[in-house]
């Protein structure tokens, strides 16, 4: 899949609960979310950073999406506290949805929606307006590139 998405240049989108390390390092960008909010949105590498920046950090030894489902738990969050010389506080959802947004990747997010769509201006291709935005044998021949096949 992310072969295709990088041939085709489309976007895909997929949820998934606790990925293995080795796939979710696969994605290039993230979207978490917890209690209906946006927590996290954004380049993968700097999901960790955000989560540092507000006092938690992933242990060695543990998969960064059992982090992320853990540190926006108010029952495992506290765990992964790592500034010792500041008492823990929990942070709540709203709490870090509202720091994402000052967040350099949360302000590259807001300053990217600021530019408005002109439709006028947009490749009619661009827009789907059928049920299916690419044939059945695009996806089987972007499997396929560079493969030898």
């Amino acid at each position: 899949m992310r072969q295709m998405v990088h041939i085709m240049d489309v976007t895909m989108v997929i949820a998934l609960l606790q990925p293995a390390p080795e796939t979710f390092d696969l994605f290039d960008d993230v979207i978490l979310l917890s209690q209906g909010q946006v927590v996290y949105q954004g380049p993968r590498e700097n999901v960790q950073e955000f989560f540092e920046c507000m006092g938690f950090k992933c242990p060695d030894r543990k998969w960064i999406a059992d982090f992320l489902q853990e540190v926006t738990s108010k029952k495992d969050q506290e765990q992964h506290w790592f500034k010792k010389n500041q008492p823990y506080r929990y942070i709540s959802v709203p709490d870090f949805s509202k720091a994402f947004n000052t967040f350099h990747v949360g302000l590259q997010v807001c300053e990217d929606l600021r530019i408005p769509y002109y439709k006028s201006k947009v490749d009619p291709a661009a827009l789907v307006t059928e049920s299916y935005g690419i044939s059945n044998l695009e996806p089987f021949r972007a499997c396929f590139q560079g493969s030898g096949f």
